[in-house]
């Protein structure tokens, strides 16, 4: 935790306090520093080494099997220990099908190390497997359009906004289209206050980087991904009002999301939250006129644009639910 809560961070420099404290982490672990809110994967004949499992500074999950299915390719950005560099080694098993980039040489070399290690506990894997290269997420090191999936797990939070927009446009540039760019974030229940926002070290820490959900969202958007799917939110952390100077407790949430490259439709992009509607009518199914037939009692997932439009119509045969936040892929826009 940092010393001093509402240190001025100077904007050229906060990612150094990024770095050095990453490289630290990477040689010994900080248990208080991030904490995954998604439990560890456990899948047949995968072992994971402890030393990976002591530095996993995510806050979820990105490692979404049914988005891996027809990908040759994957990016990571910020390889961290290579926990989930490895996982997702166990689906493509192909050399150099996962490319993971970090800029902390530290981070990089403990990588190196522990996929060595892991290629002795787990017979199907090879070090090769995984590209690890030195690069930045704002200027990435990869062949525009060549990434099938890409990832990154509570690094994006830690940018300034201009940063974040320049990294998402990065990610959505190396991808092809189509692809699917899976993020895992803090998000913030209201504005982060500046004075916190502009503390180097809590920005480092996961804690005050944290943007709005609807703006978090509203970035992904502007980087020019037409489709968002919110998978997972949960608690995170508390911001609590007497140790940040605050007038009232502040909740951090953890996102597991994922952005698809396609177009934008004209009336906007669409955003999944888990909500469904439901046609209870007479008839065996209902049409709206727009593409979407709705089967009796059988719930349909719909972006929120649609539920919307739907609510709008006025009919008492149309049950729509509220966001629950997680969305399995099974509906439509």
């Amino acid at each position: 935790m940092s010393g001093i809560i509402g240190l001025p961070m100077d904007r050229s420099d906060y990612r150094d306090v990024v770095e050095d404290l990453y490289a630290a982490a990477a040689q010994t672990p900080q248990a208080s520093l991030c904490c995954t809110t998604t439990p560890i994967w456990h899948l047949p004949d995968l072992d994971v080494p402890q030393a990976m499992l002591e530095r996993n500074y995510g806050c979820g999950t990105t490692i979404h099997p049914r988005d891996l299915a027809n990908a040759d390719r994957a990016l990571y950005v910020g390889v961290g220990a290579g926990m989930e560099v490895l996982q997702l080694s166990y689906f493509l098993r192909r050399k150099g099908a996962v490319v993971a980039i970090d800029k902390v040489p530290e981070m990089l070399e403990t990588a190196r190390s522990l996929l060595e290690e892991a290629a002795t506990a787990n017979a199907w894997f090879d070090p090769s497997f995984v590209d690890l290269r030195e690069g930045d997420a704002l200027l990435l090191p990869v062949d525009s359009e060549s990434i099938d999936v890409a990832a990154q797990n509570c690094l994006f939070n830690i940018f300034t906004r201009e940063h974040l927009d320049q990294a998402l446009r990065e990610v959505h540039r190396v991808l092809k289209p189509g692809g699917r760019f899976m993020l895992s974030d803090p998000v913030a229940e209201r504005p982060m206050p500046s004075r916190l926002a502009d503390d180097a070290r809590l920005r480092a820490e996961c804690l005050s980087g944290a943007l709005t959900l609807g703006q978090y969202l509203e970035a992904i958007v502007a980087a020019g991904f037409g489709t968002i799917e919110i998978r997972a939110r949960r608690p995170y952390r508390v911001l609590d009002k007497r140790r940040y100077g605050l007038d009232e407790n502040l909740l951090l949430e953890s996102i597991e999301a994922v952005a698809i490259k396609d177009p934008i439709p004209d009336d906007g992009p669409c955003i999944f939250t888990g909500r469904n509607v439901i046609y209870v009518g007479e008839d065996d199914q209902f049409d709206d006129g727009k593409g979407h037939l709705i089967s009796r009692d059988i719930p349909l997932g719909v972006c929120d644009k649609t539920a919307a439009a739907l609510q709008r119509l006025g009919r008492d045969d149309l049950v729509i639910t509220q966001s629950t936040w997680h969305y399995p892929g099974d509906g439509c826009c």
